[in-house]
């Protein structure tokens, strides 16, 4: 996530020099045809197809927002359930034959998160989860088909196993569970979200209309710009591409782009926030990288 108030202007023009320079010697062609050919262009009604085409690409933008925005209201709601586990565990386990029982659900969560964030990203699952589970456990839940999902199983197994000892009453198990669900909820929508696309009508017709609009638009330009048309074409063209571009960026807020959602940033939160909690000394902060939280 860029988090700069100002962005970089060395990365708006890696991202649009391409599609600017296509606009602009399209742009000078239909200018130095219509001077030198003897025919001239039909007059377009430029004004509707815009008028459509920017309420189309506004519906898009809006969706894609929206899907990015309730990633990270999920994920806000993972870190104040993964607070939430520790602080049960903490207190609902004071018993010291509890301790090392106590410290594994925590730790376990933070693996569970880490996890998640690379099960959202498409990454291998390395280091930074199977140093928080017993060598046992490793190649047990990391095994099945959704790792997130094993360790959170064999977290509420845990809890299970403290509430037969009689470490937790039924309860304290209880509502130990409930945040268990929540968290279940939270990852649900996460996946819900990495496993839905936008429809087609809104992935493919906004880009096929906003390539033919920036096709017609010197057309319809040159008679009144004239000499003007590369200049003033290539800006209007370019704010239809730049809007359709935002919707590209912020549809997938998973991605692992500087788009998406600051899950590294999210995921360090949660360890500093869990291993304090159990007396553990804690890493830094994530701080941003040229502009960038990651």
């Amino acid at each position: 996530m860029i988090v700069d108030p100002v962005p970089s202007l060395s990365r708006i023009a890696s991202e649009v020099w391409k599609p600017l320079l296509g606009l602009f010697i399209w742009d000078c062609a239909v200018t130095l045809a219509y001077f030198v050919l003897p025919f001239r262009a039909p007059s377009l009604p430029l004004t509707i197809f815009g008028t459509v085409l920017a309420l189309f690409l506004g519906f898009r933008s809006n969706s894609a927002y929206a899907r990015w925005w309730e990633a990270r209201t999920l994920w806000g709601a993972m870190i104040n359930a993964s607070r939430s586990l520790s602080r049960a565990t903490r207190n609902f386990l004071p018993d010291p034959d509890a301790v090392e029982l106590k410290r594994e659900i925590v730790r376990r969560q933070i693996a569970y998160v880490n996890a998640l964030r690379c099960q959202l990203r498409r990454q291998p699952i390395g280091e930074d989860v199977t140093k928080f589970l017993n060598e046992e456990d490793k190649g047990k839940a990391l095994a099945r088909t959704n790792p997130a999902n094993g360790l959170l199983d064999s977290t509420g197994r845990r809890i299970a196993i403290a509430r037969a000892k009689g470490w937790i009453d039924s309860i304290q198990q209880t509502q130990m569970e409930a945040v268990l669900v929540d968290i279940a909820n939270a990852q649900g929508g996460m996946e819900r979200i990495k496993n839905t696309p936008l429809p087609v009508q809104y992935r493919y017709l906004p880009t096929i209309f906003t390539h033919i609009f920036c096709i017609a638009l010197p057309i319809g330009l040159v008679e009144s710009l004239g000499l003007a048309t590369p200049l003033g074409s290539t800006v209007a063209g370019l704010m239809f591409l730049a809007v359709l571009r935002i919707g590209d960026d912020l549809v997938d807020p998973f991605a692992n782009t500087v788009h998406d959602n600051p899950l590294s940033a999210m995921c360090r939160t949660i360890e500093i926030d869990l291993l304090q909690s159990i007396g553990d000394p804690a890493p830094d902060p994530v701080t941003p990288v040229r502009g960038v939280l990651w």
